[in-house]
C-alpha cells in the first residue's frame, strides 16, 4: 500500500489521483482571485491546508458542475486527493460539459447515490479515504448512510454541523453551530455541539476559542429555555464536562460580537464582544444567522459535520466551488488533527 498524507492509502495497482504530477501548494496570492480581500481570513486558512499537502477524500456522487468543480479546485490547490464515487458516465459527461479536467483522478463507478455513500464508508474503513464529502445527492440520502449504526462511523458523541465564516470587518473567523443537523437540541446534545465546535477551532490552529451561548437576552429567564441551557453549559465547563474553550452565556448576538454593546449593557467577560464561536439555541435560529451573515453580511462560508470518526463535508447542492474549496480545506485540516490525536 502507498500511504498518503493524512493517513489514507491506496492499494498497489490503483490509480492514485494526481500522483504523477502533484500540484504546488497554493499561496495567498494564488487564492486572491478566489477569496477577495474582505475574506482574507478564509483565504489564509485555505492556503494553510494547501501548504500541508493533499488528504484523500471520498467525493460522493459528484454529478453536478458545482460538486465536481469543488473537488477539482481543491485538488488543483493540493488540498485533497479526490476519489470520485458515482456513475462514471455521468461524472465524465459533467466534466466535459463544465470544462473540468479530471484526467488522472480515480473514479469508482457505482449505480446509485445510496451505493455511493456505502462505498465511501467502505473506503474509510479500508484506510483509503480520510474523509467523506457530499456531492450532488440529497442530504437525507447522504446522512442516512453516515449516521446508521452499521456504518461504523458513529462515536459516543452526537454528530453536529459547524459553519465556518469569514465576516468582513470582524477580526476572527466565526464558527457557528448547529445550523444544519440538530433541530431542537436538548442540554446533553448542546454539550456535544459545543465540544465539537471547540475541537474544530483547535484543529484549525486557531487556539482556545471564546464561546458565546446565544439567546435573546443576557439574563436567566425561566420562560426562555435557551437561557437556562446556556447557564448550565457554563457550569458544565466549570466542572470540566466541556473542555478547551472559554464559555459565557446567555448572551444576545450584539453583546457576543460588539464590545460597544457589551460595554453599554454592562456585560464584562472574556467572551463578550469578542466571540469566536457562536452556539445557537436551535437549528432555526442558527440557520437564519448563518444565511443572514452570508447573503446580507457578504461572509464567506464553509462547513463540516463533527462527531464522526472522520470529517464529513455536508455542502449544499447550491454551494459554489468557492464554498466547497473552503470546506475541503477545513476537512483536510481536521483529518490531520484526528490523525495526530491517534498518534499522541
Amino acid at each position: 500500500m502507498t500511504v498518503l498524507p493524512g493517513g489514507g492509502c491506496f492499494k498497489t495497482g490503483d490509480t492514485c489521483p494526481m500522483a504523477s504530477s502533484a500540484p504546488s501548494p497554493a499561496t495567498t496570492d494564488d487564492l486572491a482571485s478566489v477569496f477577495p480581500e474582505q475574506h482574507d481570513l478564509m483565504r489564509a486558512l485555505v492556503a494553510k491546508a494547501s501548504r500541508l499537502g493533499p488528504v484523500p477524500y471520498a467525493i460522493v456522487w459528484p454529478c453536478s458542475s458545482h460538486a465536481l468543480g469543488g473537488a477539482v479546485e481543491a485538488a488543483r490547490h493540493g488540498i485533497i486527493l479526490p476519489i470520485l464515487i458515482g456513475d462514471r458516465e455521468t461524472i465524465e459527461k459533467t466534466a466535459v460539459e463544465s470544462k473540468l479536467d479530471i484526467s488522472g483522478m480515480r473514479i469508482d463507478s457505482v449505480a446509485t447515490p445510496e451505493a455511493a455513500v456505502k462505498h465511501a464508508v467502505t473506503l474509510v474503513h479500508e484506510g483509503e479515504a480520510s474523509g467523506i464529502s457530499k456531492g450532488s445527492l440529497h442530504t437525507d440520502t447522504f446522512m442516512a448512510g453516515i449516521i446508521r449504526q452499521e456504518s461504523g462511523l458513529r462515536t459516543k458523541r452526537r454528530m453536529s454541523h459547524v459553519f465556518c465564516l469569514a465576516v468582513p470587518d470582524y477580526p476572527d473567523l466565526l464558527l457557528i453551530s448547529d445550523a444544519a443537523i440538530n433541530i431542537a437540541p436538548d442540554l446533553i446534545t448542546k454539550r456535544d455541539i459545543v465540544q465539537n465546535t471547540i475541537d474544530l477551532h483547535h484543529a484549525l490552529g486557531l487556539g482556545t476559542p471564546r464561546v458565546a451561548l446565544l439567546s435573546a437576552v443576557e439574563t436567566i429567564n425561566v420562560k426562555i429555555q435557551g437561557t437556562l441551557d446556556a447557564a448550565s453549559l457554563c457550569k458544565m465547563a466549570d466542572r470540566k464536562e466541556i473542555t478547551g474553550g472559554m464559555l459565557d452565556g446567555p448572551l444576545a448576538m450584539d453583546v457576543a460580537v460588539s464590545l460597544d454593546s457589551a460595554k453599554i449593557k454592562g456585560v464584562e467577560s472574556a467572551v463578550a464582544g469578542r466571540a469566536q464561536v457562536l452556539i445557537a439555541p436551535d437549528l432555526e435560529s442558527g440557520n437564519i444567522l448563518v444565511k443572514t451573515l452570508a447573503f446580507l453580511g457578504k461572509a464567506a462560508t464553509s462547513g463540516i459535520v463533527m462527531g464522526a470518526k472522520v470529517p464529513v463535508l455536508l455542502t449544499s447542492r447550491a454551494d459554489d466551488a468557492t464554498a466547497r474549496l473552503a470546506s475541503a480545506a477545513i476537512g483536510a485540516l481536521y483529518a490531520r488533527y484526528l490523525e495526530d490525536q491517534k498518534q499522541n
